[in-house]
């Protein structure tokens, strides 16, 4: 990213989810807040995964992103570790099964261990949210997230009138 000190943590159990993790570092990229990006697995290797937890605060971040397919339990671990708020992202992986187990693994966490969760291979969305905590207290970044919006609206009044075009009679 950049050398600016990094507010978001994006983690993976696997490079081999860095095709969907790519979505939320793209828009962390676009509304210009400074992340770190990095590979931790629950399961090969949990020293770093308690390491990484652990200082996660003294390092300043404010929102983790943990992206993780299968058992799912990376997302789950760091929120047992660490106060940082994290927001998992379940993938569907090759071993998974259609991505349900992925779901209901970050989203079934016991009381007192909450994870925000996204839609299956949704790293965007947590890349979004993960603006909005940071847009909290930091009104550049509130602001392009309201501009990004106004965005989304924008496109989709422009597919509305395309479809008006097309079928002139079926819309009011």
């Amino acid at each position: 990213m950049s050398t600016n000190k990094a507010l978001i943590g994006i983690i993976m159990g696997s490079d081999s989810d860095l095709n969907i993790m790519q979505a939320a570092a793209d828009i962390l990229l676009k509304f210009e807040i400074p992340f770190e990006l990095t590979v931790v697995s629950a399961h090969r290797t949990p020293l770093r995964m308690v390491e990484y937890a652990t200082k996660a605060k003294e390092r300043g971040l404010k929102v983790i992103i943990a992206g993780a397919g299968g058992a799912a339990h990376l997302p789950g671990m760091i929120a047992a570790i660490t106060t940082v708020p994290v927001i998992g992202v379940p993938i569907k992986s090759s071993n998974s099964i259609d991505g349900w187990d992925s779901v209901l693994s970050i989203l079934q966490m016991p009381n007192g261990v909450p994870v925000a969760t996204v839609a299956l291979n949704a790293a965007k969305n947590a890349g979004i949210l993960a603006a909005q905590i940071i847009g909290t207290c930091d009104e550049k970044v509130s602001k392009a997230i309201a501009d990004f919006k106004v965005h989304l609206e924008d496109e989709v009044q422009d597919k509305i009138k395309s479809l008006q075009v097309l079928w002139p009679n079926q819309f009011d």
